[in-house]
């Protein structure tokens, strides 16, 4: 049985902006480890290797692919946040949809009190609950 499981994000180029982006947005949000492509390296020097970080209780891991890809992130993987409050769900939503689009605007669905999709401007999805 595998020991663990977590998200993979693998960006092309804009790796630490997205985690600076990330780590500025959510509270408590911290690097656990983080490795950089250096001179002469198969990517640009900077550019994430290989990072982990945690947003509340997930850990996520994530790389700057120095391979060009023909695709990116979809809203059919997403990150569903449990917020503390409702002014949250929508400060949060705000923030995270800012250079993105909204998928789905704040409202009750009836699944939660207060709910919103958004993918930010990197192309990762976020639903954020309150319930």
């Amino acid at each position: 049985m595998p020991a663990t499981v977590l998200p993979f994000l693998m960006f092309q180029g804009d790796g630490a902006e997205a985690l600076e982006f990330y780590l500025s947005v959510f509270p408590g949000a911290a690097i656990e480890q983080i490795e950089r492509y250096g001179e002469g390296g198969n990517a640009p020097a900077g550019s994430i290797k290989l990072a982990r970080f945690r947003i509340g209780e997930q850990t996520v891991m994530c790389t700057d692919s120095p391979v060009k890809h023909a695709f990116t992130f979809t809203p059919s993987f997403s990150f569903f946040v449990e917020c503390d409050s409702q002014d949250d769900v929508g400060r949060l939503g705000e923030i995270l949809k800012q250079g993105g689009a909204e998928l789905m605007p704040v409202g009750n669905y009836g699944f939660s009190t207060l709910f919103t999709w958004v993918s930010d401007r990197f192309g990762v999805s976020w639903q954020l609950n309150y319930a």
